[in-house]
């Protein structure tokens, strides 16, 4: 059965500085199955692009035009040419892997491993004609934790996250009962949040602000009510790096994956602390002597606002601005869970985009799984054997959302039909 939507719209596309109203028409079809994934009554989906590679966050022009972050390198600049919703139209730019990028004043912002960049929007072309202007350069970046997340607070300034290249500060990464570092030199330059002038070129993290330092890997950030939303994604492997100390199963239950309200001056706790999903509440990392029980100097850092199940992977977020979904979703966050791979020999979990009501910038009710269905398996033991992967979310100028695949560069297209 496929769903057409009962409003109508009114499209705007610019073909080569000229501008062209399209008619009025019905808004674009569903898929029968919704491209794949399941959604709440009242949703439905279609995919609006396919086959695009690995793809990251995304960014939503005025004029509907999508802006792709690829893991591979580059930015896919895609657009729908004659009204049907669909991408007929498709370039690319950049060269380096991204996965923040934003469309902010006028410019395509867009954050490599190591820098942020942004490329001047101009009406008519789908891409940019100049070459980019790069706002903050060198910054640290691995494969480990490197992937970078953009946000603006809508006064000057440019938020980026830098993640730490280590599972908890270990004097040995990764190796079985090796002790934390403390105090944890990692904390200098990584695991934080950087402030800088989103207008001024040039600048190096020296000439940033530390914003909030104590997280481990972040790219989901987002800019709310004057505060700074990160979905973290927190330590793995207690079992294999203290065996007899923790279980599979406690491995696969635990820590959780928290979302947390910064200002400036916030401090998380990563690396002695973990936030425990069973008792919510922060535990001291075996790192630094904890046993799974003992609370230590957890209590001096700043808890989560809410909190998800271990391992879920969240890679971004978004507050749902719009108008075109019910009223519950409106400034509640949405949040994109690229699925585990650390839950064996249990099934593995996540693979969904999640949706956390807020009021007040704390929690104000139970979080519900909103788009599911990605893996296309269920069980799921092996997470390469996922057919898709969510990474990315964005807002259209409609109000309809959209949301990115890391496996083989799928863009969902989410309206809401009504009951």
């Amino acid at each position: 059965m496929t769903y057409r939507m009962n409003q109508l719209t009114f499209g705007i596309l610019i073909f080569g500085g000229a501008m062209v109203a399209l008619a009025q028409r019905p808004a674009p079809a569903c898929d029968a199955n919704n491209g794949g994934i399941t959604l709440p009554t009242g949703f439905c989906a279609f995919v609006a692009a396919d086959g695009l590679g690995a793809a990251r966050h995304l960014a939503v022009a005025a004029n509907g035009d999508v802006y792709v972050a690829l893991q591979s390198g580059g930015v896919a600049a895609l657009r729908d040419t004659n009204g049907d919703g669909r991408f007929e139209m498709k370039e690319t730019l950049g060269g380096a892997s991204v996965t923040g990028i934003r469309i902010r004043n006028g410019y395509l912002y867009i954050a490599t491993l190591n820098s942020v960049e942004r490329y001047k929007l101009t009406a008519g072309p789908l891409k940019p004609a100049g070459a980019a202007e790069v706002v903050v350069k060198d910054l640290p970046g691995v494969r480990q934790h490197g992937d970078k997340g953009l946000a603006f607070d809508g006064k000057g300034s440019l938020y980026v996250n830098v993640g730490a290249p280590s599972n908890a500060c270990q004097a040995r990464d990764r190796q079985a009962k090796s002790p934390g570092q403390d105090p944890c030199p990692i904390l200098e330059k990584n695991a934080g949040i950087w402030k800088f002038d989103e207008n001024k070129l040039g600048q190096t993290q020296a000439a940033g602000t530390k914003f909030a330092t104590g997280l481990r890997q972040m790219p989901g950030i987002a800019w709310h009510d004057d505060s700074l939303y990160i979905s973290m994604n927190n330590r793995d492997s207690l079992d294999q790096l203290w065996p007899g100390q923790f279980t599979a199963q406690e491995n696969a239950e635990r820590p959780a994956e928290p979302l947390y309200r910064a200002v400036q001056g916030s401090n998380f706790g990563w690396p002695f602390c973990f936030f425990d999903y069973g008792q919510k509440k922060f535990l001291l990392n075996p790192e630094y002597g904890g046993d799974g029980k003992t609370v230590g100097r957890c209590t001096e850092f700043t808890p989560p606002i809410a909190a998800f199940p271990a391992h879920w992977a969240p890679l971004d977020v978004m507050f749902y601005e719009g108008s075109q979904f019910p009223a519950k979703y409106k400034n509640g966050i949405f949040i994109v869970f690229h699925g585990s791979w650390n839950r064996a020999p249990m099934p593995q979990e996540g693979y969904n985009v999640t949706f956390q009501p807020l009021t007040g910038g704390k929690a104000s009710g139970n979080y519900e799984v909103f788009a599911s269905g990605f893996a296309g398996k269920t069980p799921l033991m092996n997470p390469s054997d996922a057919v898709a992967r969510p990474d990315g979310i964005a807002t259209g100028p409609d109000g309809s959302v959209y949301i990115s695949d890391s496996e083989k560069g799928r863009i969902w297209r989410v309206f809401y039909r009504g009951k």
